[in-house]
């Protein structure tokens, strides 16, 4: 896997699920994301990226909550929204940038 800006500069959207170790709603994501990525297959890509681990990526995009989704296609950014979100409300977001 190449660098961030790498990844989110391609053609493919790419949705970050921005997280943390010790944040409770965090842990709901994972399956919703496993839900989304069922549905989309390869028209999607799916991080997920530790703040504290990553504090320089977090800090460029300014994530002050987590969960953070956000979607990127060629290196711009087409959603941007904190919390927990349903899959089905993800997908229909997603449905005009794939």
């Amino acid at each position: 896997m190449g660098n961030f800006t790498d990844i989110i500069n391609g053609s493919v959207p790419v949705l970050i699920d921005f997280s943390a170790e010790w944040c409770q709603p965090c842990k709901m994501m994972p399956p919703i994301l496993k839900d989304v990525k069922k549905q989309l297959g390869d028209r999607l890509r799916i991080l997920k990226v530790d703040v504290d681990r990553n504090p320089a990526i977090a800090q460029k995009y300014q994530i002050r909550n987590v969960p953070t989704l956000m979607v990127f296609k060629n290196g711009q950014v087409v959603f941007r929204q904190a919390g927990v979100i349903p899959a089905q409300q993800i997908i229909q977001m997603l449905q005009e940038h794939v």
